[in-house]
C-alpha cells in the first residue's frame, strides 16, 4: 500500500515491506502550504514507489520537514514549495543542521523543477565536485629507484664533463668571422654572445644558413656551454633525490637562499607552498651536486637580465634555441625524459614521475647507520619516539592504546616479580618467615592464619606453599591457579620450606632430562629462566638435606606431575 498524506490533521501515513506501519502528524504546522507539498514529495520516496521502508527513516524526514517550516515562518515565509526563492532556501540550508539540509535537498528535489522557482531545483541538486585523492603516496621500489638515480647521474656527469672541455676549448678559439669556421671558434663566439640561433651566427660569420648548417659544430657547441632543459630535468630530479626537498620548493630556489657554512656545508632556504619559509641543512651528497649546478649554469646565468639571475635553474629551451627560461619544465616534459632514456618501472613500463613521490622515497630510503646505538634506533629522527609510534607506526584507537598500556604495566610487573629473590625458609616454623622476610608479609598482607598454614603444609603444592592459590597472578581470578610446577620457582607468592627439597631436586632431574633431549636454544627459551632461579633457590638449602633427597638411581619424572606431552619420549 502506498504511503498518502492525510488532511486533517495534516500528515503522512505509510506501511512498509513487512506489513508495519506508521503514522506521523502536524498539529498547528507553520507554513501548511509548504509542509503539504513536502509532504506528497516524501510520499513518492517511501516504499513500495521510493526506498524509504523503516518507520524510522519516516520519522527523520518529517523532523527535517518541522525544522524546514519552523525556520521559513519564522523568516516571515507563509507559501508553497513553489514560491521559494534561491535565496530563502540557500539561507536556510547554511543555517541547517546536516541531517535536515540532507533530507531537504532530496525532499525538494523530489516535488521535480516543474513545481520550483527557477534556480531552485539546481541548487537542490548541488554540484560534484572531484573528491581528492588523499591516499600517501607509496614510496618507488628499490629497483626503480636505481634506475632513476642512475639515470639522472649519467646525464649530468656526461653533461658537466662537456661542459667543461668545452670552456677549455672556448679559450683557445677566436672569432669565426676572421678566424673562419671551426668547432672551438663557434665555443669562443657562443661563450660571449650567449645563447645564438644558427641563423645569428652564420651571418656573423659571414656564410650562409645552408653552409653553416652543412658544416655543423653549432649544435654540439651550444650544447655543451649552456644547459638544455634535459640536462636541468636530470639535475632537478637527483637534487630531489639527494636533498628530498618537496617539489614545490625545489621549483622556487634562487641563489640568494644558499648560505654556505663552510665548504661542504649549506642552509638552503625554500619556499613550502603550504606552509611558509623553512630551510634546511643539505645532505653531502646534495651539497656537491648544488655546487657542480652553480658551476655548470654560470655561463648561461651571466646572460640573463639582471632581475632574473637570482633564478637556480636558467635553461635554454633547445640546444638551437636562443631563448633561455627560468620556469620548472612542464609534467609532459619529465615523462618524455623517462621515456628517452629508458626509466622503466618495476612492470616494465616507462616509470611515471610524481616529484612527492621522490620526496616520500627519500625518507623512506634515507640512511641509518648514524643511528646505531642511539635511542633514536627505531625511529625517525625528525619525531619524538612518541610522535613516531602514536602517529606513524600505529593508528590506535582508545580501547587499543589502553589494551596496550595494560600489557606494558603487565610486563613491567613480570619484571619486577622476576628480580625479587625467593622466599626460602629454613625450617618450618613461622617465626623463621617473619624474622627472614618481613617485607614479603607486609607486601602479601599475610594474617597469622595464613602464615600458619604456609608453614604448615596445608598451602602446599608440588614446589612451594603458595600464599594465595586464587589470586589469578597465572589464570582466571578466583579459580585454582593453573601453572605448570615449574612456574611456581618464579612467583612472587611462592614460599620454599626445607620440605619442598624433594620435589624440588626431581624437578632438577627433570631440567636435566629436558636439556638432554631438547636443542639448547629451545631449552633456554623454555625453561632457561626458571632452570636459572632453580639453582638460586637450591643455594639456600642445607647441602646435607639436598644430597639426603637426591634419589638413589638415575631417577626419572613419574613423581612429577606432567602432562603426557610433557614427559621426554
Amino acid at each position: 500500500m502506498p504511503a498518502n498524506v492525510t488532511g486533517d490533521p495534516l500528515g503522512i501515513a505509510a506501511v512498509f515491506s513487512d506489513g508495519s506501519g506508521a503514522g506521523f502528524t502536524f498539529s498547528k504546522p507553520s507554513c501548511p502550504r509548504l509542509v503539504r507539498d513536502l509532504l506528497a514529495a516524501l510520499a513518492g520516496m517511501v516504499y513500495p514507489h521510493g526506498e524509504l521502508d523503516a518507520a524510522d527513516s519516516v520519522r527523520l524526514y518529517v523532523a527535517a520537514i518541522r525544522n524546514m517550516a519552523a525556520v521559513l515562518a519564522a523568516g516571515g515565509f507563509t507559501g508553497a514549495a513553489g514560491d521559494l526563492t534561491r535565496g530563502q532556501i540557500a539561507q536556510y540550508w547554511l543555517g541547517a543542521p546536516a541531517w535536515a539540509e540532507g533530507c531537504t535537498r532530496r525532499l525538494v528535489q523530489a516535488c521535480g523543477r516543474a513545481g520550483l522557482a527557477a534556480g531552485v531545483a539546481d541548487l537542490a541538486g548541488g554540484h560534484s565536485f572531484n573528491v581528492r585523492d588523499t591516499r600517501p603516496l607509496a614510496p618507488y621500489g628499490e629497483t626503480e629507484w636505481t634506475a632513476l638515480t642512475r639515470a639522472c647521474a649519467g646525464v649530468v656527469a656526461e653533461s658537466y664533463q662537456a661542459h667543461r672541455e668545452a670552456l677549455a676549448a672556448a679559450a683557445g678559439g677566436a672569432d669565426p668571422a676572421s678566424a673562419g669556421w671551426s668547432a672551438d671558434n663557434l665555443r669562443w663566439l657562443l661563450s660571449r654572445w650567449g645563447p645564438s640561433t644558427v641563423e645569428t651566427v652564420s651571418a656573423h660569420a659571414g656564410l650562409s644558413v645552408h653552409v653553416a648548417r652543412r658544416r655543423g659544430g653549432h649544435v654540439r657547441a651550444s650544447t655543451e656551454l649552456f644547459p638544455h632543459t634535459g640536462v636541468v630535468v636530470a639535475y632537478r630530479l637527483l637534487f630531489g633525490v639527494y636533498s628530498g626537498l618537496v617539489p614545490d620548493g625545489i621549483d622556487d630556489l634562487v641563489t640568494t637562499g644558499i648560505d654556505w657554512a663552510g665548504d661542504a656545508t649549506v642552509l638552503l632556504s625554500y619556499v613550502k607552498g603550504r606552509t611558509a619559509a623553512e630551510s634546511v641543512n643539505l645532505p653531502k651528497a646534495a651539497v656537491r651536486l648544488l655546487e657542480q649546478w652553480l658551476s655548470h649554469s654560470a655561463l648561461l646565468r651571466s646572460f640573463l637580465p639582471a632581475g632574473q639571475r637570482n633564478a637556480l635553474w636558467p635553461r635554454t629551451e633547445r640546444p638551437t634555441g636562443d631563448l633561455i627560461l627560468t620556469s620548472p619544465p612542464a609534467p609532459a616534459t619529465l615523462q618524455g625524459w623517462i621515456r628517452r632514456h629508458e626509466v622503466a618501472s618495476e612492470d616494465g613500463v616507462p616509470l611515471k614521475i610524481h616529484r612527492h613521490r621522490i620526496r616520500t622515497t627519500h625518507e623512506a630510503m634515507r640512511d641509518t647507520s648514524a643511528w646505531w646505538g642511539s635511542r633514536r634506533g627505531l625511529v625517525d629522527p625528525n619525531h619524538s619516539p612518541r610522535s613516531e609510534g602514536d602517529h606513524y607506526l600505529s593508528a590506535p584507537t582508545p580501547r587499543q592504546r589502553q589494551l596496550v598500556d595494560q600489557i606494558i604495566t603487565d610486563a613491567q610487573q613480570d619484571l619486577l616479580r622476576r628480580a625479587r629473590p625467593p622466599t626460602v625458609v629454613t625450617s618450618d616454623q613461622a617465626a623463621d618467615l617473619l624474622r627472614g622476610y618481613p617485607q614479603l608479609v607486609a607486601a602479601l598482607k599475610l594474617t597469622d592464619q595464613v602464615i600458619a598454614e604456609l608453614t604448615g603444609g596445608e598451602r602446599d603444592v608440588f614446589t612451594a606453599a603458595c600464599a594465595d592459590q586464587l589470586s589469578g597472578l597465572h589464570g582466571p581470578k578466583g579459580k585454582p591457579c593453573p601453572a605448570r610446577p615449574w612456574v611456581c620457582l618464579l612467583c612472587p607468592l611462592a614460599v620454599f620450606a626445607p620440605r619442598h627439597a624433594l620435589n624440588l631436586v626431581r624437578l632438577q632431574g627433570f631440567f636435566t632430562r629436558q636439556w638432554q633431549a631438547m636443542p639448547s636454544a629451545q631449552f633456554m627459551a623454555v625453561f632457561g629462566p626458571y632452570a636459572a632461579r632453580l639453582d638460586e633457590i637450591l643455594a639456600g638449602y642445607d647441602p646435607a638435606l639436598l644430597a639426603a633427597s637426591a634419589p638413589a638411581g638415575p631417577g626419572d619424572d613419574m613423581q612429577i606431575p606432567l602432562r603426557p606431552e610433557e614427559r621426554p619420549a
